[in-house]
């Protein structure tokens, strides 16, 4: 037969024959594909019919947080928290709960995977100081501050509590390891029992707290690939055993070779850490060595870029031409209130941290900053809410009611961030080929995942060589991305001969949020004189808009109701997708790229709170904001 095409059916096979195949070809296909798929596929070892048959790149995001605490957490239990890990789970997955001041509360859309990550220290004996264990009780202090808690000075109890951490003055029986190992095993259980491989992960997980100089923030989430067999052979690290990271690393290091398990760690909130986060210098003053960069580089694979703390990606001052650099900004002070010194946000962002690190690598030979982005609530509510309309709050004294939006959150003589000042995010976009702990944790460690403030905004960014205009136009862009390049968190090494790199990019919206207002690629370098450069590139966005004369281009515009709390989505595009190519590459230079997804304006959480409590706020207050997403970068080395 010589027909282009023939159909053959036998029994339930359908097979798709190219042209000048033979009748013998066809029955021996016939008899493989019905008896032997494994053979049929090696005597005709071109793409079949279907186009989603044999893939294995991840073809799902999989959303989740990272970032979880419960009252569990001293910082959240002392404040009045009630819910536990196991309420934690149950919202997560998408079940109704009672808030702790007693509001009913669910997610509009159950996630797929969550860590709960409570502070390590003391971890779950807030509890039983509430509760009033017999044990704790003997001591004085300990006994004072069950008084407090249970007379209505929950506040002033967690305050005394959070500064004997940060100053290592815990009362000896706060930290009994027998204590807490039976608390980490009840937590490790919890875990267990919601995981469900396939429908919802649970981690195991903690988050170690240093508090370096009483409130410069150095946090990190410590995430578990493995179950609890594994993690119950050793306790989570403290920071009553050590508040320098590189203890922390070592500590990890060690549970792996003891357990044969794995973890990574997972930094947040520079821009309370007062100039610490992203050191040019050790926890301990020395310079940094090129061991000290492989073992940042090896733990810490994600940075959490944004999160209920304020948004981590740059500032104004470090990046003035960026007219979205002003988004959610926590940058006053430490944790304590303690305000900044000029040069310490130099040394607290995201972008100007992977900007270093490019730089660092010429000197040490690695690139400790080589990280991917991820979002987390930093919730201590047990609540995971980063939807604008459904915001939880930080913590239980800042859950919905008419006046949190004046709430004092960090206060001091010179410092004064108010509850408005809340941003209601985010959530983890992770690219996996299925819903298990070991898939997502893997896609994590690979840093095939992206940030977003909330909005589930779908996208995919690739780097390569050869992606062109038409790689846009295909309803399967992954096809295209993973077979001519890498995707977020990849890298490209010796460009070929007169080659720049490309980049395809694509984002789909949150159905439940504002339509697309365009994709940004960001582009960080260090140039031939040895400085760090940056560029924001509009790469694509909606409506018939034009670039000005100073390159800029023109605001999507702004349908908000403020007082209804309502948009149309009139403006803007459901979807955008583009290849860019770098118009100003030099192969001889490091450089990373990374997409920022921008939504157009919708209400924000304090305009849905003005119109249901009818309350007026502040002409200082934000009443809309513009969503966005942050890809992981792509690296460039030469």
């Amino acid at each position: 037969m010589t027909s282009c095409r023939m159909f053959l059916l036998t029994g339930c096979a359908v097979f798709l024959l190219s042209a000048g195949a033979s009748a013998q070809d066809a029955k021996t296909a016939s008899d493989l594909g019905a008896i032997n798929p494994e053979a049929a596929a090696k005597a005709f070892p071109k793409r079949g019919f279907s186009p989603y048959a044999g893939r294995s790149y991840p073809t799902r995001v999989f959303w989740g947080d990272q970032h979880v605490h419960t009252g569990w957490s001293v910082d959240a239990g002392a404040f009045g928290a009630t819910l536990g890990p196991e309420e934690a789970l149950r919202f997560a997955r998408g079940e109704q709960v009672i808030s702790s001041l007693g509001e009913p509360a669910k997610l509009s859309r159950p996630l797929d995977w969550v860590a709960v990550t409570d502070h390590s220290d003391a971890a779950g004996v807030i509890f039983e100081i509430r509760d009033g264990n017999p044990t704790l009780m003997a001591d004085p202090v300990v006994k004072k501050w069950h008084d407090m808690m249970n007379s209505g000075q929950g506040v002033a109890a967690a305050s005394e509590m959070i500064a004997a951490q940060s100053n290592n003055r815990v009362p000896a029986s706060m930290k009994d390891p027998k204590l807490a190992m039976t608390i980490w095993q009840k937590n490790t259980a919890i875990m267990e029992k919601y995981n469900e491989p396939g429908r919802f992960t649970a981690f195991i997980g903690y988050e170690w707290t240093s508090n370096a100089g009483g409130g410069d923030n150095l946090h990190r989430n410590v995430i578990y690939r493995d179950g609890k067999a594994k993690a119950d052979q050793a306790l989570p690290m403290t920071t009553f055993d050590s508040e320098n990271p590189e203890d922390l690393w070592k500590w990890m290091a060690m549970w792996e070779a003891k357990t044969g398990g794995s973890l990574l760690a997972i930094p947040h909130n520079g821009n309370l850490s007062n100039g610490k986060m992203f050191a040019l210098n050790t926890f301990l003053g020395n310079p940094l060595t090129r061991e000290w960069a492989e073992a940042r580089a090896r733990w810490e694979p994600m940075y959490e870029i944004t999160q209920i703390k304020g948004d981590g990606e740059t500032q104004p001052s470090l990046s003035p031409t960026d007219e979205f650099a002003n988004f959610e900004k926590w940058d006053q002070a430490n944790l304590a209130g303690v305000p900044k010194r000029p040069g310490m946000v130099e040394r607290e962002y995201a972008r100007q941290a992977l900007k270093e690190g490019l730089k660092l690598e010429q000197t040490l030979g690695v690139n400790p900053f080589k990280f991917g982005f991820v979002s987390g609530t930093d919730t201590h509510t047990g609540l995971t809410s980063a939807e604008e309309d459904n915001f939880f709050g930080k913590h239980t004294g800042v859950e919905p009611s008419p006046h949190r939006w004046e709430h004092a959150v960090i206060q001091s003589p010179q410092v004064n961030i108010r509850g408005w000042q809340m941003q209601a995010a985010g959530w983890t976009g992770v690219w996996a080929t299925e819903n298990t702990r070991e898939s997502i944790w893997d896609a994590l460690k690979r840093k095939e995942a992206y940030s977003t403030t909330g909005p589930r905004i779908t996208v995919r960014f690739f780097g390569g060589w050869d992606f062109e205009a038409a790689d846009a136009q295909t309803r399967m862009p992954a096809e295209a991305g993973y077979t001519k390049g890498v995707p977020m968190g990849g890298d490209l090494v010796k460009a070929p001969s007169g080659k720049a790199p490309t980049f395809l990019v694509g984002a789909l919206k949150d159905p439940l949020s504002g339509n697309l207002d365009r994709i940004q690629i960001v582009k960080g370098w260090v140039d031939a004189r040895g400085d760090v450069q940056e560029k924001v590139h509009d790469v694509v966005w909606s409506g018939d808009r034009r670039p000005g004369t100073d390159g800029k281009l023109p605001p999507v515009g702004n349908t908000v109701d403020v007082a209804n709390a309502h948009w149309t989505n009139s403006i803007g595009s459901p979807e955008l997708i583009a290849v860019w190519k770098d118009p100003a590459f030099d192969p001889a230079l490091r450089a990373f790229y990374y997409a920022r997804i921008i939504e157009i304006p919708t209400p924000r959480w304090t305009a849905y709170e003005a119109k249901r409590f009818n309350v007026k706020m502040d002409a200082s207050v934000p009443m809309t904001v513009q969503e966005r997403a942050y890809t992981s970068p792509i690296w460039y080395t030469p």
